[in-house]
Order: structure tokens, then C-alpha cells, then sequence
């Protein structure tokens, strides 16, 4: 079974596989989740109940970014000049970049854009380029998204599941998505009250955008809750199509994005672990590939901004 590359440290054995079970599908019903974990249905519902009013772990939707009109994504080196961390922080409060980082190696600090078009990616570059201690910036331009952090892709196959064609969905799906955002977990009578539909067609259309995979519901876990997270960013530049060495870089336990594209690199890799010796594995087994030429890494020393939202009605 797949354990969706997150720290999970710090719980007992049966917490864990709640939590992993989740990251399957985060809308689970209990006494699935019971006969998974071997327990009660009750034990079950109060230790999920448990691990979300602690913060141990979030239940949220995922949405499938060309579904909500997303279709250009960046991943941006940004050279300083000073201090990293006020360049990270305003980088950060740009509506459009998903994830920013303080890092070691050649550039303090990278960011990721996510956007509707070119045009808009050229905004946020130009944006980018006057924050205050930034000298410059470099671009990888991604083409293919064969895995996204915490998303529904499917690896390994022979089209990546954000290739197929987005499905189309109505204001009272994009509802739906938003509350789904916020809480995976809550009932179709809840979400049919918010949406004024009977809790059968509720039902009907939840299911509807999960199995079209617009949605993902997962849990994301709160790493400081359950020990160390150890991240790096990793860049291959390869012989011959990207695209073969990424779907192969997709595959390996402990990567959670991997993008093909243009820039300095031809595929682009995050790795999560528990600790540095699995770091190591991950990144060996990257290094190991086949037609892989280099391979540079980056360390995460601070994730300044690390969002999977975008903006729903709710």
C-alpha cells in the first residue's frame, strides 16, 4: 500500500494507519476505517475525531488545478541580494505562488507559481523580479505534471491523469470543491444544506468529481506533530525525452511532485522523508536513473508558504 511520503513519527501503530488510510481517501467511513485498522467502529471515530481537533492531521479536498481554470505553473529560483527570509515572506504574499522556501545551494529562495495563462505567468514574474532584495530570477517552465504534492495522479501511467480533459463543472460543483477545500470530512447533509440540494444529489455530485478526479479528499499531516520533516528540491537534466525519466521519478517512495518541463533542468522533483537517511535513499534513487545526466538538489530550510487552496466560493 502506497503511504503518500509524510512523516508519520510520533504516532502509535494505530494512529498511523488511520492516518495513512486518510491520505487514501479522506472520506473513508468509519467502519471502513475500522475494518482496515482491525478496531472498533467507535475506537475508530474517536481517534480520527482525536488526530483532527488536535491538528495532527487536516482532511481537505485537493482540486485538480486545470479544473478551476489553472493551466500555467513555474518553478522560480529567486537570487538575493541580503536577507532571504523578508524576500521569501513578500514572495509568499503573492496570491498565486503555492509553495515558497528558504534554501541552501546558489539561490535562498525558490517559489512556485501557479496560474491561469502566460500572460498571467508574466505578471507574476515581473512581480517577482521587484520584490525588494531580488536580483534576479530563473524560470523552469513545467509542460507535464506527472505528480502533484497530496493529488489524485495516477503514477506510472501511461497518460498523466492532469493530462485528460478537465471535467466541467457547474457554480454548484465549484461549491461543493470550495467546502471540500476546507473540510473533506463533512457530511452530505451538511454540504447539501450549503448547496440547497437534496442530500441524494449531494451525494450524486460529490461522487461525481471525486471519481473525474477534480477532487482528491486527503489528509495532510502536520509534520511538526509527528517529528522532523526532511525536504529537498531536486533538478535532473537527462539524455534523451524528459518525460520517460519522470514517470520513473514518479514512481519512487518519497517523491511527491515531479514535473517535466524547460529551464535549467528537464525534470523537477520534490522529496519528503522522515529523516536524512531516507533523504538519502530518495535522492540516490533519483541520482540512479536511467539517462540521468545530473542531478542538483536544494534543502528546504524554511517552507515559508505550502498551500493546495485556491479561490472557491465556500
Amino acid at each position: 500500500m502506497e503511504e503518500w511520503n509524510v512523516v508519520l513519527d510520533g504516532l502509535d501503530g494505530l494512529d498511523a494507519a488511520l492516518v495513512r488510510e486518510l491520505q487514501l481517501n479522506g472520506r473513508a467511513g468509519y467502519q471502513r476505517l475500522a475494518e482496515l485498522s482491525g478496531v472498533s467502529r467507535e475506537a475508530a471515530r474517536a481517534r480520527v475525531h482525536r488526530l483532527i481537533s488536535t491538528g495532527v492531521v487536516r482532511v481537505v479536498g485537493i482540486v485538480r488545478p486545470s479544473v478551476v481554470g489553472i493551466t500555467a505553473l513555474a518553478h522560480v529560483t529567486l537570487e538575493v541580494e541580503g536577507p532571504a527570509r523578508p524576500v521569501a515572506q513578500a514572495a509568499a504574499r503573492r496570491p498565486f505562488t503555492t509553495f515558497v522556501s528558504c534554501t541552501t545551494g546558489p539561490h535562498a529562495v525558490v517559489a512556485e507559481v501557479r496560474v491561469a495563462d502566460e500572460a498571467a505567468l508574466e505578471r507574476e514574474f515581473t512581480a517577482l523580479r521587484e520584490v525588494p532584495g531580488v536580483r534576479g530570477i530563473e524560470v523552469f517552465r513545467c509542460t507535464r505534471l506527472l505528480r502533484d504534492a497530496y493529488s489524485a495522479a495516477s503514477v506510472g501511467a501511461a497518460e498523466p491523469a492532469d493530462e485528460a480533459p478537465a471535467p466541467a463543472v457547474d457554480e454548484v460543483d465549484r461549491t461543493l470543491l470550495g467546502l471540500l477545500q476546507v473540510d473533506g470530512r463533512a457530511s452530505y447533509a451538511a454540504l447539501a444544506e450549503r448547496v440547497g440540494l437534496s442530500q441524494p444529489a449531494t451525494r450524486a455530485r460529490v461522487l461525481r468529481l471525486l471519481e473525474s478526479r477534480a477532487v482528491h479528499v486527503t489528509g495532510l499531516v502536520d509534520s511538526g506533530a509527528t517529528g522532523v520533516r526532511e525536504a529537498v528540491g531536486v533538478g535532473l537534466v537527462v539524455r534523451g525525452a524528459a518525460r520517460a525519466a519522470a514517470a520513473a521519478a514518479a514512481e519512487l517512495p518519497g517523491v511527491n511532485f515531479v514535473a517535466a518541463g524547460h529551464g535549467r533542468y528537464d525534470v523537477l522533483c520534490g522529496v519528503d522523508a522522515a529523516d536524512r537517511t531516507a533523504l538519502l535513499a530518495t535522492t540516490d534513487a533519483l541520482r540512479a536513473l536511467p539517462d540521468v545526466l545530473q542531478a542538483s538538489t536544494w534543502y528546504h530550510l524554511e517552507i515559508v508558504k505550502e498551500t493546495y487552496t485556491y479561490d472557491l466560493p465556500v
